[in-house]
């Protein structure tokens, strides 16, 4: 009989130091995405960055090595400048990437929270990359917007509403007011061990100080509300009589009302971060602290042109600020694809009636009327001939609900759906943000701009596009 072979295993020496020092780029596949983030970088001019001119203090690490190990990170899933501060010592590619370096986490931070203007100005430069590389149509494109809700660096057991804080505030005033009483009276029942009447006044004074605060930032949200509603009621009523005279018969339906004067008991703001909202999410089932994201998407290449952050619980009036930062990459827009909650009849006729934007000159809106269902009927897969166009002098909204009617219509709305809803899905799902890490809508909205142009970068990789210098 033969003797059988003992079990033979990989040599693990953790022992012996490496004789030569190693080189990292062995370490790194060809094709993986930090070559290709690394290299894009090295395309973008970032003479916008702010670095320290006088070179006195510790040595500063290059813009390009900052901006690529965001970029990177975030395309990767990992947004808090500590985690990215350890992954400069755990991870492969980004210690690659950083030179066997490691910027710190304040380093890091600061880097974001001080280069607004770079990552403005990276976030088009990465656009005209992919223009130049001919995935970016810059031309009579077709745009899909929608928004999603992100959550604020901020808990929502932090906010206060307005009736609450108005309850708060009386009865604060009245315990002050009991206080100083005691601290007059020679005789009064002292306080528990540890506790002294001029410590507690200035606690409560303090508190009633935030409290009268978020009360005035409240009224003044208010006043702005009213105005904003006034001139949709001002509006609504001209375009009612407007439509009786007409037609010579009084309108159907119910008569617009005037928007209330003050704020609402429900009003909230959140001590944490006052410039987020209290908002509905899970699709209407429960609500967060949350801001208000929306991108605008090039339907072909499901790159992200128009970006835009704003403390509107609903995307009523959001349809022009969104496009208002429109890359200037963007030659001309044929159509703008939208959900049923961006139609505003006001917004609509402005675009297409003359907006000041050049890219915007020619471009036609096509609005969902209300929810649409995913899926077709059997009534939907018929073929039926478009209806008629309604009569010269129709208002927005009846010219909107035929232009949806219509074989384009239908078959742009398909378009919007399956092109801007699975970009926030893969920010949320496969990239894994779900929450701003930085405070106050100026800063969130530097931060969407870094996640839609890492977002951009990432799909860039994925069609294995090719980028060249201007």
């Amino acid at each position: 009989m033969s003797e059988s072979m003992a079990a033979r295993f990989v040599n693990v020496d953790h022992e012996t130091a490496l004789l030569l020092p190693p080189d990292l780029r062995d370490w790194v596949p060809e094709d993986h995405m930090v070559h290709f983030i690394m290299d894009a970088v090295k395309l973008l001019n970032l003479d916008q960055a702010r670095v320290n001119e006088r070179g006195t203090g510790d040595a500063q690490y290059p813009p390009s090595l900052m901006l690529g190990l965001l970029v990177y990170c975030y395309a990767t899933g990992t947004f808090s400048s500590r985690r990215i501060e350890r992954l400069t010592y755990d991870s492969v590619a980004v210690r690659y990437l950083c030179a066997d370096t490691h910027p710190d986490h304040d380093s890091i931070c600061k880097f974001r929270r001080e280069n607004k203007e770079l990552l403005q100005s990276s976030f088009h430069q990465v656009l005209e990359c992919a223009a130049r590389a001919k995935i970016l149509k810059v031309g009579d494109i077709v745009l899909a917007e929608d928004g999603t809700k992100i959550l604020a660096n901020a808990s929502r057991h932090s906010a206060v509403s307005y009736g609450h804080a108005m309850e708060q505030m009386k009865l604060l005033e009245e315990e002050v007011a009991q206080l100083l009483a005691k601290a007059e009276a020679a005789d009064s029942t002292p306080l528990q061990d540890g506790l002294s009447v001029p410590a507690e006044v200035r606690r409560r004074t303090e508190r009633l100080a935030k409290i009268k605060e978020a009360l005035t930032v409240i009224e003044e949200r208010a006043r702005e509300r009213r105005r904003q509603e006034q001139a949709e009621y001002e509006s609504k009523v001209q375009e009612r009589g407007d439509k009786e005279k007409a037609t010579g018969k009084k309108s159907r339906g119910r008569e617009p009302r005037p928007p209330k004067e003050g704020p609402e008991d429900k009003d909230q703001y959140n001590f944490t971060d006052p410039e987020s909202r209290i908002m509905k999410a899970g699709g209407g089932g429960h609500f967060e602290q949350s801001c208000n994201a929306r991108a605008a998407v090039e339907i072909e290449s499901r790159l992200i042109v128009a970006q835009q952050v704003s403390d509107a619980p609903n995307d009523k009036e959001q349809l022009i600020p969104t496009l208002q930062t429109l890359s200037p990459v963007v030659e001309s827009v044929a159509a703008v694809l939208v959900d049923s909650g961006f139609m505003s009849e006001a917004a609509v006729e402005k675009i297409e009636r003359g907006s000041p934007q050049p890219a915007l000159q020619n471009t036609l809106v096509y609005a969902a009327a209300g929810r649409q269902r995913h899926g077709r009927s059997v009534a939907d897969l018929e073929q039926r001939e478009d209806p008629p166009p309604p009569p010269e002098g129709s208002s927005m909204s009846a010219i909107m609900a035929h232009r949806m009617q219509t074989r384009a219509g239908k078959t742009l709305c398909a378009q919007r759906k399956q092109t801007v809803e699975p970009v926030f899905g893969i920010i949320k799902e496969a990239m894994g943000f779900r929450r701003f890490f930085l405070r106050g809508l100026s800063k969130v909205q530097l931060e969407w701009t870094l996640v839609t142009m890492s977002y951009n970068l990432k799909r860039l990789f994925h069609m294995g596009a090719r980028l060249k210098a201007a």
